[in-house]
């Protein structure tokens, strides 16, 4: 609620604008259309919507402050701001979750709209608006009025990458906005990409070795049970068209920006703060590249005030502050969806599919593809009784239909709003449980508690893990309802005094419900508790957490090498080498016992480090994978990157495993084999790379950041960057791919220290416009690698400093 102190100093105009721009993929320098689909950012704009004034002030790097007498006119400006600054990010989105990118880019976008409209995420989208209350549908109603006002008033200059392709933008739906959400929550189904590639592997190894290359944890047993459920399957001649549909995914996760399988957040409570009063990080990690999928707004009116992370499109904050609780979210690596091998058959223009000994008919759907350039082409989507066939099963004996949660009376879009405005730690827990649609480790705090609450729609399985693609005609790996939200993991004010998630297992091997099978390894857990768990902290500490370079991974491979079982045998295996290359596996050896984990860029060791987890890869499973670019060898690189890997899984154990035996030069080899070879391949790799001069190698001669524009053009870099994947500081690269450059990175950071005057820092990792004629195009990435927030009042008289004096205000229309 507003005291009357704010009442008495909230202007009667307010706010809105944020972040000039709109999403030009362009990389050209600014000219006069470009510069004409800019909104000014101060003067005076009539817009019809809106009731009363508004005001749009913005800091130093183009994030908005809106400030209005009303929360009506809030949401309008919050519209107006997101289309100004990304409108062709939001068109994007909302084709791609429509299933209609053919009538902007062309015929080569339609694999793309076959798979998504085979999904129909607008069935989903649909159930959740339908489930909103009235309240959220009428915030989601003059959003979109806030949209339209943009295209209405700058239909005729919009960006330049839309101008061009002659594509008129078609007015904002209401219903669109729970779309572009649907297409968020999707994108977080990690595991869909592993099933497949599952199948991928399948048929290049066969499901005897297939549990080798699925690994759930460190230490835990091989899904051998899961691989199972493939033995007996033709899956080389029967299924057909899967690499189109694993190729159609993977451009699906990349364009749908914020579905990533990583970030960080956590929780510092009172007794271990230097203020004594809770503190909350978060980072929320996305591929590198320009515009960020992430906007900075912040919002004042009556009894709403918050700032935090947006994505244009959707009136929602998704992790942010409101002067009495911050709220932040990482991943739960949540595996609520599943892919069913399904057996058919064709009788005359029918399809039929087997269930428990019966061909059922395969219900169908039309859909009529519009391509830019060519004639529509109308084509059927077949469905089964556990969801739509992604692969076209004209072709094909065995059909891949993928199961989605269903979410009537699902209320996540109204309880996201609910926890924005919470105002207790209680209040926010009591929203968070609400969040069903999508699985996150939300973490929440306020001055004096801490919270985490996982999220999300869990099926039951009759039986299996749903880690692998299970029999569709079989009725035991069916869904049995969902778990019941109470057996979600939480947990408040631990005894610890703290709480975080990087990712990693959250709940523990037969825990009561199957939350996952697919985490990220553990070493940037095991770090942020390293950190987290010592001294007392504060938000300079936390800033430095989150941009630690130190792998805990290091430790682990120098304990393995020097293992009882492995020192003599990798010695002797050593030795066995040709005298050329013993110096050099025993210097890498040498080295890497002595590493002290630091990935700093300007590290020697930290690349000989890297080259060997690199070289490692290849040696060890390149050859029964490979070749370089097959869709096996695509599919084990893919996997290594969404979940703990079998990569380093095989580094840390797995003597056993058939892949250290496997034929090379027509020789046998055992795991102390393969080891030394690679440390022979590392430094040779090395050595081509950065020449012979071993001790004036960088790890950031080889690791770089490089921000690229949607059409792959670079706008910044290469710059040499530190860290990997499982560091705190998140820089990471395919591991056993043929090089090394960056592709995850932390997109944004928010620090909230409740003992500080002003709490909420945080920062974008390129800038807050999309427009490359704006300066705020690409200014977040100098403060971004300098580790510099930007500041986020609540209080008023701090208003000038951050954002200053100049405003666009808002007026009311005619």
């Amino acid at each position: 609620m507003a005291s009357p102190a704010f009442i008495h100093f909230l202007p009667r105009f307010g706010v809105a604008a944020a972040v000039v721009g709109v999403l030009s993929l362009t990389g050209c320098q600014m000219n006069n259309h470009a510069s004409q689909s800019l909104v000014p950012t101060s003067g005076v704009q009539p817009l019809k919507g809106l009731a009363q004034n508004v005001s749009v002030r913005r800091n130093a790097q183009g994030m908005p402050l809106i400030e209005s007498s009303s929360f009506h006119d809030a949401l309008f400006t919050l519209g107006y701001v997101h289309a100004s600054d990304r409108i062709s990010q939001m068109v994007r989105l909302r084709l791609l979750a429509q299933g209609r990118l053919a009538e902007l880019d062309g015929a080569d976008a339609l694999p793309t709209d076959r798979l998504m409209r085979s999904i129909n995420l607008k069935k989903n989208a649909g159930e959740l608006y339908k489930s909103a209350s009235p309240r959220l549908k009428k915030f989601f109603e003059v959003y979109a009025r806030g949209v339209n006002a943009y295209l209405f008033r700058y239909r005729d200059k919009l960006p330049e990458d839309l101008a061009r392709a002659g594509y008129k933008a078609e007015y904002w739906k209401p219903e669109d906005s729970a779309l572009v959400y649907s297409l968020l929550s999707f994108g977080m189904s990690t595991n869909l990409q592993e099933e497949l590639n599952a199948l991928v592997l399948a048929q290049k190894v066969g499901s005897d070795k297939l549990a080798w290359l699925m690994p759930t944890y460190p230490g835990e047993a091989l899904p051998t049970s899961e691989a199972d459920k493939l033995k007996g399957l033709n899956l080389g001649t029967q299924l057909q068209g899967l690499d189109s549909v694993t190729q159609a995914l993977e451009q699906v996760t990349h364009m749908s920006l914020p579905g990533v399988t990583a970030s960080s957040d956590w929780a510092i409570g009172p007794a271990r703060s230097r203020s004594g009063k809770s503190l909350l990080a978060n980072d929320i990690h996305q591929p590198i590249g320009i515009p960020s999928a992430w906007s900075y707004v912040q919002i004042r009116a009556p009894k709403y005030q918050a700032a935090g992370a947006t994505i244009a499109g959707l009136p929602t904050l998704f992790a942010g502050f409101n002067g009495n609780v911050a709220w932040g979210m990482s991943m739960a690596m949540g595996d609520n969806q599943d892919v069913f091998v399904e057996k058919l058959k064709r009788e005359g223009n029918r399809l039929y599919y087997l269930s428990n000994g019966k061909w059922l008919p395969a219900s169908v759907r039309n859909e009529t593809f519009f391509i830019k350039g060519q004639r529509p082409v109308r084509e059927a989507v077949y469905e089964t009784r556990h969801g739509p066939l992604l692969n076209n099963p004209l072709n094909s004996h065995l059909g891949l239909a993928l199961q989605l949660p269903d979410f009537k009376g699902d209320s996540t879009l109204d309880a996201f709003f609910n926890l924005s405005r919470a105002q207790t730690s209680e209040a926010a827990s009591d929203a968070s449980r609400e969040i069903r649609s999508v699985a996150l480790n939300l973490l929440y705090a306020d001055a004096r508690h801490i919270g985490w609450q996982v999220t999300g729609l869990y099926p039951n399985r009759r039986e299996g893990l749903g880690l692998i693609p299970s029999p569709g005609w079989d009725s035991r790996y069916d869904w049995d309802g969902y778990a019941d939200a109470m057996l979600h993991p939480y947990d408040q004010d631990p005894a610890q005094g703290w709480l975080g998630t990087a990712n990693q297992r959250t709940a523990a091997f037969g825990y009561g419900m199957q939350l996952s099978n697919s985490w990220l390894s553990p070493e940037r857990s095991e770090r942020l508790a390293q950190l987290a768990g010592s001294g007392k902290q504060d938000a300079r500490s936390l800033i430095a957490m989150q941009y630690d370079q130190v792998t805990l991974f290091a430790p682990k491979l120098k304990a393995m090498l020097t293992a009882p079982g492995m020192a003599q045998p990798l010695k002797q295996a050593i030795a066995a080498l040709p005298a050329a290359e013993q110096s050099k596996a025993r210097e890498a050896l040498s080295r890497l016992l002595a590493f002290d984990g630091k990935l700093n860029a300007t590290s020697a060791d930290a690349a000989l480090y890297e080259l060997f987890l690199q070289a490692s890869t290849q040696v060890t499973f390149l050859d029964a994978l490979g070749p370089e670019n097959s869709a096996s060898w695509k599919a084990f690189i893919s996997n290594g990157n969404l979940s703990y890997s079998a990569q380093a899984d095989h580094l840390l154990s797995r003597e056993d495993s058939p892949f250290w035996s496997d034929a090379r030069n027509g020789q046998q080899r055992d795991k102390p084999a393969v080891l030394a070879r690679s440390l022979v391949a590392a430094v040779e790799a090395g050595e081509r790379l950065m020449g012979s001069d071993h001790k004036a190698w960088q790890w950031g001669t080889l690791h770089h950041y490089v921000w690229r524009n949607a059409q792959g053009q670079t706008v910044r870099g290469p710059i040499a960057a530190g860290g990997d994947h499982t560091t705190l500081n998140m820089a990471a690269y395919r591991l056993g791919d043929s090089n090394f450059d960056t592709t995850l990175i932390p997109a944004m950071r928010m620090i909230v220290d409740f003992g500080q005057t002003e709490p909420m820092m945080a920062q974008n990792s390129s800038g807050q416009s999309s427009n490359p004629a704006s300066p705020h195009y690409a200014d977040g990435i100098d403060p971004w690698l300098k580790g510099q927030y930007v500041s986020f009042p609540m209080q008023p008289q701090h208003f000038d400093k951050v954002y200053g004096n100049t405003r666009l205000t808002l007026t009311p229309g005619r």
